[in-house]
């Protein structure tokens, strides 16, 4: 800009300021612009406390369900061993209710012998983690026949180590009577 023009707007300033644009100016130039360059008003929109309620109820509802299938999946499923064989079924039932009985006669010996019987149960305790081993893997196992044998040879070993372990119970509590026997005498 020339040197002399900006001399001439710094000292003529306060003529310029008094000049005010009318108020309906604005409105004016508004109306005569085309319809695109024109800013349309929106109004807020307001959301009444039913709706909102009713969304929120919504979204618990979905993430409920969604959580439901997400534990559903997680959890192994578990299969019936009848499904599979239902030989094996009825051999696992009689081995079961077998170790039962035979679990109840060694607990006999926890008063007298509390060593032997947690070394006994401990062997069996080892066992049993496997047969619950095999158990969860029946389900996801593509030959399941080969595991549901290898469940019931695992409660044959069991009712057999049990069997032994009663025996040696049994031989020891005989020694001990021939003991106390010979001491009488």
């Amino acid at each position: 800009m020339s040197k002399r023009l900006e001399d001439f707007i710094i000292n003529n300033k306060q003529h310029f300021d008094d000049l005010e644009p009318r108020a309906d100016l604005w409105s004016k130039i508004e109306t005569e612009l085309p319809q695109h360059f024109r800013e349309e008003k929106k109004e807020a929109k307001m959301f009444s406390l039913g709706f909102v309620l009713r969304v929120a109820a919504l979204v618990i509802v979905v993430m409920g369900t969604c959580f439901v299938i997400y534990v559903a999946k997680q959890t192994p499923a578990t299969v019936s061993l009848a499904a599979i064989n239902p030989e094996y079924a009825k051999q696992q039932v009689q081995y079961t209710s077998l170790i039962a009985s035979q679990r109840t006669e060694l607990r006999s010996i926890a008063k007298t012998d509390p060593e032997l019987y947690k070394e006994f149960t401990a062997e069996i305790a080892k066992m049993e983690l496997t047969y619950k081993k095999l158990n969860k893997d029946l389900a996801t196992s593509p030959n399941q026949e080969a595991v549901l044998r290898a469940m019931i040879r695992n409660l044959q070993v069991q009712t057999e180590v049990l069997n032994q372990q009663l025996n040696v119970i049994e031989q020891f509590n005989e020694f001990k009577n021939q003991k106390n026997e010979s001491k009488n005498i």
